[in-house]
């Protein structure tokens, strides 16, 4: 009897996990059970234990960042199963994520607790060039979760928050220099006690690339302050920007290849202010004022003159939760969320909107059992411009085997709303749909976590299976040509994910992702999604000081587009090295270098956008 192809590489997937059990099992000799003491927020907008969700999270510290020297947020998710990120060029080029194989438009980014994108605000060029400050966490909750964050919120959501300072005052400062004409620096700063705290970073500089006119300049920085005003009250904001200059010399073949002189520019500010208001110890409640201001300049010199886009976006938000714990083993949050936002594109459909959304949700999390977990929950977004979409979800966790395996399914549903393009566009030929409805997915997967003993870590597998409807797609048939939501597809595959502690003093992270990405209606691959991709990064300290580490990113078995022909072609397999170390000199002073792309492997992510060669760096830090 045959296999399906799916049911095979799924085994195949099986059988990888297999080759690192002997090794990893090593580790779990001691049957006493294990303490996880992480929590996260972003899987049901409350802090909640890790091993009680039944969403698939991953959470990457700003410390695990600092340790293997990476600061790119690109990078960063490189780490996470089921997150591949292709950029257009070298580091501050354009970058698309296809979390769990949905489009890169379908997964929502917060940031400090508001959204950053939408269809009408991109996050393609902060996510190519903006960094992981140093006081910065970032978590991963995989597969639609639109019932807590309303439109994008397809594949996922990716949440970059600032931390609260802690201790007395510390800080560092840095600066690196190498391949390439790089050079960098950063400064941080924190401290905090129970009234009051503050933590700052900022980091930036600049490198040529490895292209002609492909220059890219950046800075990123992130404050955060808090300050309690009584037992009940605490106060608080963020302010956040990323500036960044890019020289677009655009593919290296076909038409508009090696564009001497075209440039874009970005400045993304977003700034929050929030309140916790405690009025009992079973109620809690947390109000966010946030706005985000977003300017987009695409200059493109030529023989008939200079043809500029600009892209500006502005949005207003108002996000209130109330959390209540007075029911016997249950947590019920729910809230509202009132959003303004303005977009004007001088480019392509010539859009001049606002848009104003209301939405309301509520959110039941239950232990109706010793070590059984369940959640519930509905939300309504109401849009003036295409109407309103419902989503729900539910999840279910499972502790055994003296809580050291957790059994985990969800199942939810999610939308992505129409652009302003989608909807108002207009050009000599082409015009917008008003009658659009927005794209619609649900999805499902289970997955089992186990813990190793002593807080050594956790080794994690999950199955998920997403169906898309009313996907937006150009009809050209009718003229003038115009949007109709007339496609399906599906994506479907496995993650298996590993972080855990070695003896010897050995940190480990190994990520693989099997996945099927297929457009339904058109019986064909979605485009750039790999079938086979992960990460592998592992780091010893060698004690006196010295620190050595290695990392391995690939993708393998994917579709793209010909740069120059437009054909759809077999991407290009990849694996890319690298290697780092750092030597403490003293508390105060550590020296640090890395190489990327060790092995000098000549690649695109993207075709026709070749990725820099071999390049070493080597820098300072002081801490204070």
């Amino acid at each position: 009897m045959s296999v399906p192809p799916f049911a095979a590489s799924f085994r195949r997937s099986l059988l990888i996990a297999a080759g690192f059990a002997p090794g990893l099992l090593a580790l779990a000799q001691d049957a006493a059970p294990t303490k996880i003491d992480d929590y996260v927020v972003t899987a049901t907008r409350t802090p909640a234990a890790a091993n009680t969700l039944g969403s698939a999270v991953d959470t990457l510290s700003a410390a695990d960042l600092a340790r293997q020297q990476l600061t790119g947020l690109r990078s960063a998710l490189a780490a996470v199963p089921g997150a591949p990120a292709f950029a257009s060029g070298g580091a501050g080029g354009a970058t698309s994520l296809f979390l769990r194989g949905t489009n890169s438009n379908q997964t929502l980014f917060l940031v400090d607790g508001i959204r950053f994108n939408d269809p009408n605000t991109d996050y393609a060029v902060a996510l190519g060039g903006a960094c992981v400050t140093a006081c910065d966490s970032l978590e991963i909750a995989h597969g639609p979760q639109s019932t807590l964050y309303g439109g994008e919120a397809v594949g996922g959501v990716v949440s970059l928050r600032a931390q609260r300072g802690a201790g007395g005052l510390s800080g560092r400062v840095s600066a690196e220099a190498g391949s390439f004409g790089t050079i960098q620096g950063a400064v941080s700063a924190q401290r905090g006690d129970a009234t009051n705290a503050f933590s700052f970073s900022a980091l930036g500089g600049h490198t040529d690339n490895d292209r002609a006119n492909n220059d890219f300049d950046s800075a990123t920085y992130v404050l955060r302050v808090d300050h309690r005003v009584s037992g009940t009250v605490a106060l608080g904001a963020t302010w956040r920007g990323f500036h960044g200059v890019y020289g677009s010399p655009g593919p290296a073949i076909g038409y508009g290849a090696n564009d001497p002189d075209n440039q874009d520019r970005e400045s993304n500010q977003l700034v929050t202010v929030f309140a916790d208001f405690t009025p009992s110890p079973t109620l809690t409640s947390r109000a966010v004022l946030g706005g985000q201001d977003r300017r987009f300049v695409s200059e493109n010199p030529g023989a008939f003159g200079t043809s500029v886009t600009v892209v500006k976006n502005r949005r207003g938000v108002l996000d209130w939760q109330a959390t209540y714990t007075g029911a016997e083993k249950q947590r019920v949050t729910g809230g509202v969320t009132a959003e303004v936002n303005h977009t004007v594109n001088t480019g392509f459909g010539a859009i001049n909107r606002h848009q104003q959304l209301f939405a309301v949700f509520v959110q039941d999390e239950f232990n109706p059992a010793e070590n059984v977990y369940l959640t519930a929950g509905l939300r309504s977004d109401d849009f003036d411009t295409f109407g309103r979409a419902t989503t729900g979800r539910a999840t279910a966790a499972w502790l055994v085997a003296q809580q050291r395996v957790k059994l985990r399914a969800s199942y939810g549903t999610g939308f992505r709303a129409p652009s302003f393009l989608d909807l108002y566009g207009q050009s000599a030929f082409y015009v917008g749909n008003p009658a659009l409805a927005p794209e619609k997915a649900r999805g499902w997967d289970a997955g089992v976590d186990y813990y190793l003993a002593h807080n050594r870590g956790t080794l994690s597998a999950t199955w998920f299976d997403t169906r898309l409807t009313n996907l937006i797609v150009y009809d050209f048939a009718s003229s003038p040509s115009t949007v109709r939501n007339v496609e399906r597809a599906r994506t479907q595959g496995v993650e298996l994910a590993g972080k855990f502690t070695l003896p010897g003093a050995v940190e480990a992270r190994i990520a693989y992702t099997y996945l099927e990405a297929d457009n339904l209606s058109q019986h064909n691959r979605l485009l750039r999604r790999p079938r086979h991709s992960g990460s592998a990064d592992v780091w010893h300290d060698f004690g006196g000081g010295f620190s050595a580490g290695a990392g391995v990113v690939f993708a393998a078995q994917r579709e793209d587009v010909h740069a120059a022909t437009f054909a759809r072609i077999d991407g290009e397999d990849y694996t890319v090295a690298r290697v780092y170390a750092a030597w403490r000199v003293s508390d105060a002073l550590t020296l640090k270098a890395r190489v990327e792309n060790l092995l000098d492997e000549h690649y695109e992510e993207v075709h026709g956008y070749p990725q820099p060669g071999a390049g070493a760096f080597a820098g300072v830090e002081w801490r204070f």
